[in-house]
């Protein structure tokens, strides 16, 4: 007796019915847009390792934000490039600080527009690193050390001056540890209850990260960040810090970076009902666009199978430099 062989090719016979069983959805809905704003008048300044983004002075930005919501991008990650830096990165919590500026001209013309405020310090520091450092000798040599409690002040002080300024989520990147928790209670003793925050809680000690470091002018001055950043070797790890952010108060659980820590997306999808959040980093981006520029890949596909990717690993929003692109894609 002939037994009938397993068609699985039939559901993939046409365009038509490939969409009708598609499992995973990739929308602008999905999809955030990091911004890079600095000081200074007329300037649309290119990242010379991140072709296609760009610093914006505060006049030139209004021109950037009226294209992503043309494009139903639904919101943006704001990074403030400073004029100055100190010690304790004071300009992260000024009111009057690039960010807070910002935040303030973004929602007078787009109230609607979801801004997502990135919260730490290394842009800020003279040092570049994400805390307060700590200086002292060591068998006669100085040793500069981030001092995690000391650091929590500092960034609860920014967190409630970007709610002031009006920014949607708060979105601490510093890995601290219980720094949830600390600006969770600094937001609620300020008012903002509402005020959801979106934790960098599976965030590693990444190569991926170089381009960024430039964009937003963060490169430590000293070391680097691995005492509190994650070991990428690590997976359990990641459980215990999205579990610890889970219970002082996250709102939202990201992992950065995405492509080499799909696994660590799927993880916490598994075990958290959350929404996760990827970032593809700036890494990420600028290899497919090298790639693409020497015309070895058709940057569009690779573009779309990398975020779907991310998200069939479990990934609720996806934060690329990609976002405009991508919703343009979707519209074709």
């Amino acid at each position: 007796m002939a037994y009938p062989t397993t068609r699985l090719r039939r559901l993939r016979k046409t365009a038509g019915i490939r969409s009708m069983v598609r499992e995973t959805i990739l929308t602008t809905d999905d999809l955030l847009m990091p911004i890079f704003v600095t000081h200074g008048v007329q300037i649309k300044e290119e990242i010379s390792s991140m072709p296609g983004i760009y610093h914006f002075s505060l006049d030139m930005l209004n021109v950037e934000i009226d294209e992503i919501v043309r494009l139903g991008v639904p919101g943006i990650v704001l990074f403030g490039v400073p004029a100055s830096k100190d010690a304790t990165g004071s300009s992260a919590y000024d009111s009057n600080g690039i960010v807070q500026q910002a935040t303030r001209q973004i929602k007078a013309k787009y109230p609607d527009l979801v801004i997502v405020a990135d919260t730490c310090l290394c842009q800020f520091t003279d040092h570049g690193h994400c805390g307060m450092v700590h200086v002292h000798e060591v068998n006669g040599r100085t040793v500069g050390e981030v001092d995690n409690d000391a650091s929590l002040t500092y960034l609860v002080k920014t967190a409630v001056s970007q709610a002031e300024a009006g920014a949607d989520i708060i979105a601490p990147s510093n890995m601290m540890d219980g720094f949830v928790h600390a600006i969770r209670l600094g937001l609620d003793e300020a008012g903002y209850t509402d005020v959801p925050i979106m934790s960098y809680s599976v965030k590693y000690a990444s190569a991926f990260y170089g381009p960024f470091r430039e964009a937003a002018h963060s490169t430590p001055q000293f070391g680097d960040r691995k005492t509190y950043q994650m070991d990428p070797a690590n997976a359990r790890e990641a459980l215990r810090e999205a579990e610890a952010d889970v219970v002082e108060g996250a709102d939202m659980l990201m992992v950065k970076p995405a492509l080499a820590y799909m696994d660590i997306i799927r993880t916490l999808r598994n075990q958290f009902d959350l929404p996760i959040v990827a970032y593809n980093v700036s890494g990420e981006y600028s290899m497919v666009k090298a790639a693409a520029l020497q015309g070895w890949i058709d940057e569009r596909a690779i573009v779309s199978e990398m975020l779907l990717g991310m998200k069939r690993a479990g990934a609720d929003l996806i934060i690329t430099y990609f976002a405009k692109d991508m919703a343009k894609w979707l519209q074709e």
